[in-house]
């Protein structure tokens, strides 16, 4: 009988521990962390953007890309990720085109306003079939 009282825990623990998704368990009671990465990028933000700013004046309003291609240093691409806690992960993004050290055009998952359309007309598919819209100049 003494064997069984230890057996069965350790049998316990070890089926819990293999389940592959112990993470969407959720005990009763524990706080769940909500979860933001990348650059936060508002509409507000966006909406500043204007043909002919240059990189500069892109990372003040933006802010530092989270990721500058090594190889494309005329295009940047910004990522937020956010996961309340226990729920489902939203992710944005927002990427800037340049030309000689000015902004040509941005492509994302933003509204084109009439703060910036002079980036011309919005082409390319809607948000909603998971594939980003882009603004052309």
């Amino acid at each position: 009988m003494r064997i069984y009282n230890l057996i069965i825990p350790v049998v316990f623990s070890l089926l819990l521990s293999s389940c592959g998704s112990v993470t969407s368990f959720a005990f009763p009671g524990v706080y769940r962390l909500n979860i933001p990465q990348g650059n936060i990028i508002t509409q507000e933000m966006v909406d500043q953007l204007r043909p002919g700013l240059t990189k500069r004046q892109v990372n003040f309003i933006l802010g530092t890309p989270l990721v500058k291609d090594t190889f494309d240093q005329d295009r940047w691409d910004y990522l937020y990720s956010f996961q309340p806690g226990g729920g489902e992960r939203v992710q944005e993004r927002l990427t800037v085109f340049f030309e000689n050290d000015q902004l040509t055009h941005f492509a994302g998952d933003f509204e084109q306003t009439p703060e910036n359309e002079q980036f011309g007309k919005v082409s390319g598919t809607t948000e909603s079939s998971g594939e980003v819209s882009s603004l052309n100049q």
